[in-house]
């Protein structure tokens, strides 16, 4: 397999963004106390930071291909699940007593608990996986259909359609599971969705400069014209 001089680096920020987005969708939910469309606009904290990971996720399949942006994806899915195994560990083990005085474990579970919770990692996993997945494969064949022309086209085209599915699975599935009150499920998604699209519009430049410099100092520019996209193969 062909070495990379930058690949690590992006990967390594990609799962960053990952685990500090989900540490902060368990821990608040923001109001920006005004409506659109008629719905509050409310988001979970981790919208603020979660859709730059979709960004790394088109720059990873433009640049590397969709094999390793598939192989990055797997990280980060089992970078999530440790995290979540290590909040419920330390949920699950008994506080010191000063500690108790002026935190304690219900302070915990309220804040940082939702990231051990069955339900939350539930929606954030599943979510995730398939919402990566379908950017990264929507980015890689429109790559192919447009002959590698219009970047912007391909980077918001795709994150229309992955931020949809991972923005209805995870809210979806959370209520499922009673993280989130149903009444604000339309709210909810509605907002943290044309937030992240807009994030990704306003990032559009910045995508480009990243991706030109490493498609140069790189010396790559993948193709996925004969890619294996079955996202269960790693190798």
């Amino acid at each position: 397999m062909r070495q990379y001089k930058y690949l690590d680096l992006v990967m390594a920020i990609f799962v960053t963004v990952l685990i500090v987005s989900n540490v902060a969708s368990s821990a608040k939910i923001i109001d920006l106390g005004f409506s659109l469309f008629s719905l509050p606009a409310i988001f979970d904290a981790g919208t603020i930071l979660f859709p730059l990971s979709y960004i790394f996720g088109d720059i990873l399949t433009e640049v590397y291909g969709y094999k390793n942006s598939r192989r990055v994806i797997w990280t980060g899915f089992a970078c999530l699940a440790l995290s979540a195994g290590v909040f419920w560990a330390v949920q699950n083990l008994p506080g010191e007593s000063s500690w108790q005085g002026y935190a304690g474990d219900n302070a915990y579970s309220a804040i940082l608990g939702g990231m051990s919770t069955g339900g939350i990692v539930i929606a954030s996993l599943a979510a995730y996986w398939l919402g990566e997945f379908t950017n990264s494969f929507t980015l890689a064949k429109m790559k192919i259909v447009m002959q590698g022309k219009k970047l912007w086209a391909r980077t918001i085209g795709s994150t229309l359609i992955g931020e949809l599915i991972d923005s209805v699975g995870f809210y979806g599935i959370a209520i499922l599971f009673n993280v989130f009150p149903a009444e604000i499920f339309l709210p909810l998604m509605l907002t943290s969705y044309v937030f992240k699209v807009l994030i990704e519009v306003l990032m559009t430049p910045v995508t480009y400069l990243v991706v030109n410099y490493l498609k140069r100092v790189e010396n790559e520019d993948y193709y996925d014209r004969e890619t294996d996209f079955n996202p269960f193969k790693i190798s």
